[in-house]
C-alpha cells in the first residue's frame, strides 16, 4: 500500500477493539503499523477487501471530492471521444472503487458494487448532476458481487426515467442498448477499438460474429463493406437490438442474427464445410472465479479449435476473454493450442485490451481484465 496499492485485505487489518463493530462502508483513515497515515478510504469488516482507498490522508469525502473526480474523468474521455458515449468512471482506475458509470448521451447508467460507495451514493449523484447534468440516471445495482458486501440488488431510476432502449453512437454507426434489462449497463464500450480493428478487415468479407450480443462487431463490419454477417447469441432480447441496429444503419439485408448455442453452431458449420473470411468470438467469462480457471482455460482452447476450423484460408480470427482470472499469457497459450489442433498456420496481428475509457490501475491487474487476440490464418 505504501507503493500505491489501493486495497487492504482483512487479514492485514488489526481488528481488535472498535473496527469489528464499524458499519460496513464507514469512511476511515488507514494507518501503517508504524502509525504513518496511508490514506482515506472506506471499511467493511465483513469483506475480504476490508479497506478501499479513496484519497490521501485527511481527504474530505463529500460532494466536492466527487465533483473533482468526475471532472477529471470527463476531461480524459473527451480527449479520445467527440461524442458523449463512453465509460465515464472505471472504478479504482479513476480513483473511485466500487463505482462504474457508463454515459449514453444524456443518460448515465450507474453501478455501485460496495457498501462504502453505497453509503456515498447521495453525494455521488449530486456531483454527477453538477458535472454531467444527465436527464436520466439509472442505478443498475443488480450485480452478483453486491451480495459479497451485504447489499441488496435493485434497478431503478435515480433521476428522470429508465427508457427501455437507448441509442448509441460508436465508430460512426448507431446501436441500441437496454439500460435496465441488458447485461451490465446494456452495452460493452470496452470492445470499441477492437470492433474498429476487425471492421477494417471486413470489406468484401463473410463475417461470423459469435456471441454477438446486440451486434457490436457485426453491424460495424457490415457498415464497413462486409458482404454477409451471421450473428449468433443465446439472448432473444439482445438479438432484437442487433436487428434494430442493422436496420438503423441500412445494412439489414446483409445481416442474419440467430438464437443458437455457439459451440453447436460452430460444429454444424464445420460439418457443412461452411467457411467465413472473418470469425469473431467474444464470449461471456468462461472463468468467473478462481476455481473455474482450469475449466475456463479448456473452454477457450475448445473455442479456438472450433472457430479456427471454419476460417477460410487467408482469413482472420479474433478471440476475446473478459475473465480476469485467466491471465493474458494463459489465454494466449490456450488460443494458440486450439488453433494448432487444426494444423493451421497462424500469425498474431493484434494483442489488445479495452479502450482508453477503461483505464487500468497499475497496481491492480484485475482492472486489465479484457484480452483480445486477432490472427491471420493460413
Amino acid at each position: 500500500m505504501r507503493a500505491g496499492a489501493p486495497w487492504a485485505f482483512s487479514n492485514e487489518i488489526v481488528m481488535s477493539g472498535g473496527p469489528k463493530s464499524f458499519t460496513p462502508g464507514t469512511v476511515v483513515e488507514l494507518l501503517g503499523d508504524d502509525g504513518a497515515a496511508l490514506g482515506t478510504g472506506y471499511f467493511n469488516p465483513k469483506s475480504l477487501i476490508a479497506v478501499r482507498l479513496l484519497g490521501p490522508p485527511g481527504a474530505d469525502i463529500g460532494v466536492p471530492f466527487f465533483v473533482e473526480k468526475f471532472a477529471r474523468a470527463k476531461a480524459l474521455r473527451e480527449r479520445f471521444y467527440d461524442t458523449p458515449f463512453y465509460r465515464l468512471v472505471h472504478a479504482e482506475a479513476d480513483g473511485l472503487p466500487g463505482l462504474v458509470i457508463d454515459r449514453f448521451g444524456d443518460t448515465c447508467v450507474v453501478q455501485v458494487t460496495t457498501a462504502g460507495m453505497e453509503r456515498l451514493t447521495l453525494d455521488m449523484l449530486e456531483a454527477l448532476d453538477t458535472v454531467i447534468a444527465p436527464t436520466n440516471v439509472i442505478m443498475r445495482n443488480d450485480t452478483a458481487s453486491r451480495s459479497l458486501e451485504g447489499l441488496d440488488a435493485y434497478v431503478r431510476a435515480a433521476k428522470g426515467d429508465a427508457p427501455p432502449r437507448l441509442k448509441i453512437e460508436e465508430n460512426g454507426v448507431r446501436y441500441f442498448a437496454d439500460p435496465s434489462g441488458g447485461q451490465k449497463s446494456g452495452w460493452y464500450y470496452d470492445q470499441r477499438d477492437n470492433r474498429a480493428f476487425m471492421a477494417r478487415l471486413a470489406k468484401d468479407a463473410r463475417v461470423l460474429d459469435a456471441y454477438c450480443y446486440s451486434g457490436g462487431f457485426g453491424v460495424l463490419a457490415a457498415a464497413n463493406g462486409a458482404t454477409e454477417i451471421v450473428g449468433i447469441d443465446s439472448s432473444e432480447s439482445a438479438l432484437a437490438l442487433a436487428t434494430a441496429a442493422a436496420a438503423e444503419n441500412k445494412v439489414a439485408e446483409r445481416c442474419t442474427f440467430m438464437k443458437s448455442d455457439v459451440f453447436e453452431t460452430l460444429e454444424k458449420f464445420a460439418n457443412q464445410k461452411r467457411h467465413f473470411d472473418v470469425v469473431i468470438c467474444d464470449p461471456p467469462p468462461f472463468a468467473p472465479s478462481r476455481k473455474d480457471v482450469e475449466a475456463g482455460a479448456r473452454a477457450y482452447r475448445k473455442l479456438a479449435r472450433m472457430a479456427s476450423a471454419i476460417v477460410a484460408p487467408g482469413g482472420f480470427l479474433m478471440l476475446a476473454s473478459c475473465s480476469y482470472n485467466v491471465s493474458r499469457e494463459r489465454f494466449a497459450v490456450e488460443c494458440a493450442a486450439g488453433i494448432a489442433r487444426n494444423a493451421r498456420g497462424a500469425a498474431l496481428i493484434r494483442d489488445a485490451g479495452a479502450g482508453a475509457d477503461h483505464p487500468v490501475h497499475p497496481q491492480l491487474p484485475e482492472t486489465a481484465y479484457l484480452k483480445a487476440l486477432a490472427y491471420r490464418l493460413d
